[in-house]
């Protein structure tokens, strides 16, 4: 019995906030991977401070961070997932800042065909009797823009039937890079960030809202999260992203 007892005050230590994790949880859109895993290797360098990211769909993130998942900052490609994240109180409103841009491309594998016009003709050759890897629509940020770009040139009818959805835009780029569908559609940064994929066109900006990756930290963040925050607007942050096909936005290049 006295065993049990101290067993049980054991584990209740061990759950107090003196024994609180001294790493930095950070949650990051899927299609963040290749560039905050470069900048967390800098920071850790420059720091010696340890950094943890958990990738995953900016919608799955939200909902997790929603049922009390303790992370500290929160790295969302699409504003609507930040905003609910906010709404749903676990965001400090103030520290919701727009960090980076990106842009919708048509990939193929590296043997693919590229395209010569975004057209219903040209996209249905090239599918054959495959399919469009994209990312779900329903609730993944890449597929929700896609969905629109392809509404808007007049492609989303003629398509609708022939895509193969995924879970993240990194699942998507997968797709392609294994050679289980011809074409994708996914973030500029994701063709950049794989040697198994080339560019089969770019889809104009003006067919979907504008894609910005917000960034904020939770409401639980403290101050080692706090610093690494600040990190991500830095230079050496700011090199790797632009060197990783993100576009700094305007307003965090003033931050500098």
């Amino acid at each position: 019995m006295q065993r049990i007892l101290l067993s049980f005050l054991s584990l209740t230590l061990l759950s107090s906030p003196v024994f609180a994790r001294e790493e930095v949880l950070v949650f990051a859109a899927s299609s963040m991977t290749t560039a905050l895993n470069d900048i967390v290797d800098q920071y850790e360098l420059e720091t010696g401070k340890k950094v943890v990211v958990s990738y995953a769909s900016s919608s799955a993130l939200a909902r997790q961070l929603t049922y009390g998942a303790p992370a500290d900052i929160y790295i969302s490609a699409n504003e609507k997932w930040m905003a609910y994240a906010v709404e749903q109180g676990v965001i400090e409103p103030t520290a919701v800042t727009p960090w980076v841009e990106n842009q919708l491309v048509f990939v193929a594998g590296r043997d693919g065909k590229t395209l010569d016009g975004l057209n219903q003709q040209d996209l249905v050759a090239a599918i054959d009797n495959s399919r469009l890897a994209m990312s779900d629509p329903g609730h993944v940020p890449a597929g929700i823009y896609a969905k629109e770009s392809l509404e808007t040139l007049g492609l989303w009818n003629s398509l609708k039937n022939k895509l193969a959805l995924s879970n993240s835009v990194r699942a998507t780029l997968a797709l392609v890079e294994r050679g289980e569908a011809p074409l994708g559609i996914v973030y500029f940064s994701d063709a950049n960030a794989s040697s198994q994929v080339k560019i089969a066109a770019e889809i104009p900006a003006n067919a979907h809202a504008p894609i910005v990756f917000p960034k904020a930290l939770t409401k639980e963040a403290n101050s080692e999260a706090e610093a690494f925050f600040r990190f991500l607007n830095s230079d050496a942050a700011t090199k790797i992203v632009t060197h990783n096909g993100f576009v700094v936005t305007p307003k965090q290049s003033n931050d500098h």
